[in-house]
């Protein structure tokens, strides 16, 4: 914490002197005065903030409403009033004293603005389904991540055993589900101010200033750059303001919890301004390791964000963005959470093996949340990168150019058989990436009744091996890779410190031209058609040689150890161009019913596995380097209405037919680094999804989500068995029908909010409370269906309490997981299938309080 109050001192220091000397030193020669009332009942507003705008200069009212400003500016001017619960309202002053009236915030929900189909517009006028979460709600509900941010999406599905290994999934597709194989494009498209994100370690990030999140469901390839069959995830951060702003934020909290988040803004001249933003983060370990004695998987987490923006013209906008994070928990590792009777003869079951190692579990439930690991853990992830946008106006439209470039290094270690043995004692796949992207496009109006967009991207990314990676193991292996009764598994020091050190690499291209029209047939009628093509190519070479180990000559003992790790490399070169488009109808029945409906089709591009491959009969296949696309067919019909004014609901009902597709399978091998690729012949996801909200008064607000989805293999004939069937006669089975990982059938997020108008030590301003329950029904964690591999269903409740007062100062305290409830949010089967799993657990109760001051 030390780090982070240095550097926030360090960056305030710093910024203040330019975004004062921006500032021209008034000479205080002239005082304006006033009063500000409602409109309805001409009382007195107090606490009312009245500012010049575009100055620091600016006043509170006092308990008569009155307030007065000494300026140096010569009338007129403009002045910005605000109270909590009132319209914000902009005077053009030609008086020195004058009366301001404001208007309450009838019950009208405001409509929500995005910019997901390169234009700003309201999203109930989008025939897309979005989902729209406003920083400052996020930041509200504690969600400062996407792994939180799922909690009020309930079509979002995000799991996670480290940064490196996540999958991101809107509607269960995306991103295969298990440990991360490098080899494949995930489907979910991460964007954060225009800029792709590439490495779904992204996903881990610390949400810094954010303003909005906006979440298509659907595929997106005809807005976006990089194609996206699954949907997309849009960020949109603060952008640096002419008006000096600042925002602090300071929460404590049980466990250890302390984060700081802040942010300043302002002119460094007439055409140039910026904006500097921090986030920090630190958490204790929800697991106790029995072997170090140390809390496990803390959160460690430090963010900046810098921005200028560049005006020339009133039609030429520039910015630059950079940033960086660094995440350093001490992390991660995972209890043992059940253990599976396999096929296997019952000398090799996980209970016989640790028992004639005289070993024994320290905990009878991974709830007690100990762990017992005898590797040292570590999980340092570090993302960053910088980018240019350029908007210029041209015509009747905007022709934008985004240029990135981003960097990602992962340095782990885990204990990848969950217990205090010698197993498996080293696995660190340390890992650096770059990448550089561009894109360009055109988006505007052609016509009265035609507008559209019209885009070029390019996207070149270099992942390898940093230097290598590396897996050991230990002492103990000999007894887990145990297979015959032959006394030459006993033989002294045979897989000591026996391992491999891979180098791999990975190069790719993708490069697309894509666009999308929307042709107004009438005031009523859209027809909305996009096409994009596609281009990806990879390039990937991969070398594992194996050390250690007892150094013999005796062929026998030679295949004992070929057994657990064996010489491996292979080359190989994938190119893949395709075709891919939509067509949307859009009706409005009138202005408060919107219908759409959408088919398109799309593919996901060429795979290479990488993380090593699977051999029969002592050759390795590789045939399974390649992993052919995944061809993606859409259908979709929405309605999106406003029943009221105070009212919105929404329903959206889907059909997704996949053909080949990629999925991440496992194996026995522990030689197999994270898994391998294959590709199932045929999956279904089907669905519906409801959303909507309702202001009930002035002082209360509902809202609510739901969704039902339904995905299966259609066709998977040659899938790898699950856990309770390795060790049979079969090593693939037919898994058609068989459901897939990661879907609760049904899900959803319910919230309402209440407020108050009171005082708090004297200021004015509104009391708020709020309660939020995310739950989800049961869901298979094994991509062959397990009977032992389900997570079942939960449900979660968090709330707030506080003070908003209207200065800009936020006072609350929150709870997360308030009942306390045990849950899994994965389970993982251990490399070498002796039967075990491990349990990645959900967090126990949270609490703590936020302190806020915006201005």
């Amino acid at each position: 914490m030390k780090k982070l109050l240095n550097s926030i001192v360090l960056v305030t220091a710093f910024l203040l002197p330019f975004f004062a000397s921006a500032q021209e030193k008034p000479t205080i020669n002239a005082t304006v005065s006033g009063k500000v009332i409602d409109a309805i009942t001409n009382e007195p507003l107090i606490g009312a903030s009245v500012s010049i705008k575009g100055t620091t200069n600016g006043s509170i009212t006092d308990i008569n409403g009155e307030f007065s400003l000494l300026t140096g500016q010569k009338l007129p001017f403009t002045i910005v009033v605000s109270s909590v619960g009132y319209l914000k309202k902009e005077i053009v002053i030609n008086d020195n004293k004058i009366e301001i009236k404001l208007e309450q915030d009838v019950n009208k929900l405001a409509d929500v603005v995005v910019s997901s189909r390169r234009r700003q517009e309201a999203v109930q006028d989008i025939p897309i389904p979005i989902s729209v979460i406003r920083g400052a709600t996020a930041e509200d509900a504690g969600a400062f991540n996407v792994n939180r941010l799922k909690e009020l999406v309930p079509t979002v599905q995000l799991y996670a055993s480290n940064a490196r290994n996540t999958t991101l999934n809107i509607r269960g597709l995306g991103s295969t589900f298990g440990l991360t194989n490098d080899g494949i494009d995930p489907g979910v498209g991460f964007y954060v101010d225009g800029v792709y994100y590439a490495r779904p370690a992204a996903t881990a990030l610390d949400f810094v200033d954010i303003d909005r999140v906006e979440v298509l469901r659907g595929p997106q390839g005809t807005l976006f750059g990089k194609n996206t069959t699954a949907g997309a995830f849009n960020i949109t951060t603060r952008e640096a303001s002419f008006d000096p702003t600042a925002s602090f934020e300071l929460s404590y909290g049980n466990y250890g919890y302390i984060q700081a988040k802040g942010s300043l803004s302002g002119p460094l001249s007439k055409k140039l301004a910026a904006r500097i933003s921090f986030s920090g983060t630190q958490r204790d370990g929800l697991l106790f390791n029995i072997k170090t004695q140390q809390n496990m998987n803390d959160i460690n987490n430090l963010g900046f964000r810098g921005q200028l923006l560049y005006t020339p013209t009133d039609k030429i906008k520039i910015t630059f963005i950079a940033d960086v994070t660094d995440q350093k928990p001490n992390g991660y590792g995972w209890p043992v959470a059940g253990v599976v009777t396999t096929k296997r003869a019952a000398y090799r079951q996980f209970d016989a093996i640790i028992k004639d190692l005289n070993y024994k579990l320290p905990y009878s439930s991974p709830f007690e949340r100990v762990i017992d690991l005898d590797t040292p853990s570590k999980a340092d992830n570090q993302l960053g990168g910088a980018s240019v946008n350029a908007d210029i106006k041209i015509g009747n439209g905007t022709l934008t150019s985004t240029s990135a470039w981003r960097y990602w290094k992962w340095t782990p270690l885990n204990d990848r058989d969950y217990t205090g043995l010698p197993i498996f004692t080293i696995s660190a796949g340390n890992s650096v990436h770059e990448q550089l992207s561009q894109e360009i496009r055109y988006s505007g109006k052609i016509s009265s009744q035609l507008s559209g967009v019209v885009g070029v991207f390019g996207l070149w990314q270099d992942l390898n091996s940093d230097p290598v990676q590396t897996e050991e193991a230990g002492s103990a292996q000999w007894r887990f890779a145990q297979s015959t009764t032959s006394a030459l598994w006993k033989t002294p020091g045979l897989f000591d410190n026996f391992g491999i050190r891979t180098t791999n690499r990975i190069r790719s291209t993708s490069l697309a031209v894509f666009s999308q029209a929307d042709w107004s047939v009438s005031q009523k009628l859209h027809i909305l058609p996009g096409i994009r093509y596609n281009y990806d190519k990879k390039i990937a070479n991969f070398k594992r040689e194996t050390y250690g180990g007892l150094q013999t000559t005796d062929a026998a003992l030679i295949a004992l150890k070929n057994a657990v790790y064996t010489n491996q490399a292979f080359d190989t070169e994938v190119t893949e161009g395709n075709f891919s488009g939509q067509l949307t109808l859009q009706y409005k029945i009138n202005k408060d019913i919107n219908s759409f409906a959408t088919y398109s089709v799309s593919y996901k591009p060429v795979g290479v596995n990488i993380g090593g491959l699977p051999t029969a009969s002592g050759r390795v296949l590789v045939e399974l380097a390649e992993v052919k696309p995944e061809f993606v067919q859409h259908i979709e019909v929405g309605i999106k209405t406003k029943p009221s004014s105070n009212s919105v609901l929404n329903v959206v009902i889907f059909n997704d037919e996949i053909k080949d597709y990629q999925t991440q399978v496992q194996t026995p091998e522990p030689g197999v680094n994270r898994g391998y690729l294959a590709n199932a012949e045929k999956v279904r996801v089907r669905g519906i999804e409801l959303d909507g909200n309702i202001k009930i008064n002035n002082h209360f607000i509902l809202n609510a989500a739901l969704a039902y989805t339904d995905g299966k293999y259609v066709s998977f004939t040659n899938a790898p068995v699950p856990l309770e069937e390795v060790g049979g006669a079969q090593a693939f089975k037919d898994i058609s029908g068989g459901r897939l990982p990661g879907i609760s059938k049904w899900s959803g997020s319910f919230g309402a909010e209440a407020t108050t108008k009171g005082n708090l030590l004297g200021l004015k301003g509104n009391y708020f409370a709020a309660l939020d329950v995310y739950f989800r029904s049961e869901f298979s964690s094994s991509p062959s269906p397990s009977q032992y591999l389900n997570i079942d269903g939960y449900a979660l409740l968090n709330g707030r309490i506080g003070f908003r007062a209207s200065n800009g100062i936020s006072l609350f305290v929150w709870g997360r997981n308030l009942a306390n409830k045990d849950y899994f949010e994965q389970l993982l089967a251990a490399p070498g299938s002796a039967g075990q799993y491990a349990g990645i657990l959900g967090d126990p109760r949270t609490y703590g309080t936020t302190l806020r001051y915006t201005f």
